[in-house]
């Protein structure tokens, strides 16, 4: 597949003059420039080997007795969980340009950039690619430096390239007040990004798996691939999804996609072509969401590149699916993903720690717990443990009684 428009919406400051002598026409801006890998060259470098450091952590998954860390952009660290007292890295699989993964029956989907990867993992001694969908997506995160005021794509040829990564040089540019359309290539517009069983991933994930269908998101489109054959998986359809999509939650037959400005519903009845039901619109910020029955509760970051100011919880009701409402709202600091188990709301705010809401009605939340000396960016709660990262540390938990106990911290790096 191939783009034919690229917008980035940034302020952009010209470059020529024919009156050099009024400066005040000029300034000197940030420009970015992308580094470029060729499209062979960066499939050949997904590859298995063995535990590394990691980089910068990223989303976790949980399938058996095994934790997946993400390491941004890079792949995906595999932790043996056997012995929650005493996790161990075993194997780093390099994926360039990787975001999510989601497992069924030892099979692990994963995208690289454009590309679907699929890994056999039934001997996790002995991982294997099997399969390589090559420009199954036409966004990936192209994660432009927020430092830059315009970026100049030079020779990017999107049939061709892959972005591995951003030059900033200062230049001298004439003032304008409008914006740059990048023309690429055909089709999309994006802004300047035995018993079957299936793994759990944390509420900033982008990929879900139902049934026999595996649901992806990127910023404003929808991959939808039908997985009956689990090695042999074919991209059964693209749609638009929504407006700066950033993660993805599925529950009993709705797919729920957190997006910078709402929630957007879908219904699965036609699991291959998910249909719009509502969406529930919000001031901008960073949006991960998580559903429990009739209510979904979302988390906005406000703040840096996430817009508004104010940190929040709200809590929507979704018993009308075709009319969600706001129940409730509750101030925060940081925060970042969430889950739920049972009556209690694990609620990650950031710098500000762990927080553990009662759920004395489903939109009366009781705050009866903060662990204030960690970094808490994602949950999963599990059945008996309480899985969390933070800034390098895996962190698991046992459940008590308006509270958790630590079981393990486990240094990343």
């Amino acid at each position: 597949m191939k783009l034919k428009y690229f917008f980035v919406s940034l302020v952009f400051i010209g470059a020529l003059s024919c009156d050099k002598n009024d400066d005040a026409d000029y300034e000197f801006v940030q420009v970015a420039t992308p580094q470029l890998m060729s499209k062979t060259t960066f499939r050949s470098s997904v590859e298995v080997i063995a535990p590394k450091t990691i980089e910068e952590p990223g989303k976790i998954y949980v399938y058996q007795d095994y934790i997946f860390v993400g390491d941004v952009h890079s792949g995906i660290h595999i932790i043996d969980n056997s012995d929650p007292k005493s996790p161990k890295a075993i194997k780093f699989i390099q994926i360039p340009g990787n975001e999510d993964i989601s497992v069924k029956d030892n099979f692990l989907y994963a995208d690289s950039a454009t590309d679907l990867v699929i890994f056999d993992i039934s001997d996790i001694n002995n991982i294997s690619i099997i399969e390589q969908l090559e420009d199954v997506f036409n966004v990936y995160n192209y994660d432009i430096p927020v430092e830059a005021e315009a970026v100049d794509y030079g020779k990017f040829d999107f049939d061709d390239d892959i972005i591995v990564g951003w030059t900033l040089t200062t230049e001298r540019r004439k003032k304008v007040d409008n914006t740059i359309d990048i023309a690429l290539d055909d089709g999309v517009v994006l802004s300047a990004g035995a018993e079957s069983m299936t793994g759990t991933g944390g509420s900033l994930a982008r990929f879900q798996i139902v049934d026999n269908y595996l649901y992806t998101v990127g910023n404003y489109e929808m991959a939808i691939f039908n997985i009956q054959n689990l090695a042999e998986p074919v991209l059964s359809n693209t749609q638009y999804a929504g407006w700066n999509i950033e993660t993805m939650f599925q529950a009993e037959g709705y797919l729920y996609l957190g997006s910078t400005n709402g929630m957007y519903i879908y219904n699965l009845v036609n699991p291959s072509s998910p249909e719009f039901v509502s969406d529930f619109t919000h001031w901008e910020g960073c949006d991960p969401v998580v559903v429990d029955g009739d209510y979904a509760y979302l988390t906005l970051r406000g703040g840096n590149l996430c817009g508004q100011l104010e940190s929040v919880l709200e809590v929507i009701d979704i018993s009308d699916k075709t009319n969600p409402t706001l129940a409730a709202r509750y101030n925060l600091e940081n925060p970042y993903g969430l889950g739920i188990k049972n009556d209690m709301l694990y609620v990650c705010d950031g710098t500000a720690g762990l927080k553990l809401f009662e759920r004395e009605t489903s939109e009366d939340l009781r705050l009866v717990n903060s662990l204030k000396d960690i970094q808490a960016k994602d949950v999963i709660p599990l059945e008996k443990s309480l899985i969390m990262i933070g800034e390098k540390t895996l962190y698991q938990y046992e459940y008590i009684e308006n509270n958790i106990g630590l079981i393990s911290s486990y240094i990343l790096n």
